[in-house]
């Protein structure tokens, strides 16, 4: 059975972004759940929540939170599963503080760290992460590689011709 991914968000605010990283966990056929959970509101929520992630069969945690971002540090102290952290834009340093944050971690306890609002990269480090022991997955996330690369070729065949016209 495929492992689960768990996509945390610290506030509803963050699901406009968040909700990018379940369409592409979605496309590969990757089980999910989403969940809202605090480092600071529900501490007590989020500790019990990444404690059982892997009895509960999760593979990789996401967690994305702004500001201050100590969800995906709180998580990474409370779970030895990968846990991938998308720093949100917004805030009086419009992300910076959250970025410096989610990377900020103590030896021992690391975080991967994705862009500001990175979610569909979050989403597809996850695959990647779980297609280390899932073939199926493995060959899915290689054939994705691969039309994408396909897909710049003809654009760059386009506007070559384009330009070889001008």
């Amino acid at each position: 059975m495929r492992k689960k991914v768990a996509v945390i968000m610290g506030s509803d605010s963050d699901w406009p972004v968040v909700k990018s990283a379940c369409s592409v966990l979605k496309s590969f056929d990757v089980p999910y759940e989403a969940h809202i959970l605090s480092a600071h509101r529900t501490p007590e929520a989020a500790a019990a929540f990444a404690k059982s992630a892997r009895a509960e069969g999760y593979g990789v945690i996401l967690c994305a939170a702004g500001m201050a971002a100590h969800l995906a540090g709180a998580f990474a102290a409370n779970t030895t599963l990968p846990v991938v952290g998308i720093p949100m834009k917004g805030g009086a340093m419009d992300g910076l503080d959250a970025l410096l944050a989610t990377v900020q971690m103590p030896s021992g306890f690391p975080v991967a760290t994705v862009a500001l609002n990175g979610a569909k990269n979050a989403a597809y480090l996850a695959v990647a992460i779980l297609a280390v022991s899932d073939e199926d997955l493995a060959s899915r996330l290689e054939a994705f590689r691969k039309e994408t690369a396909e897909a710049i070729a003809k654009k760059d065949a386009a506007v070559a011709a384009e330009a070889a016209a001008l």
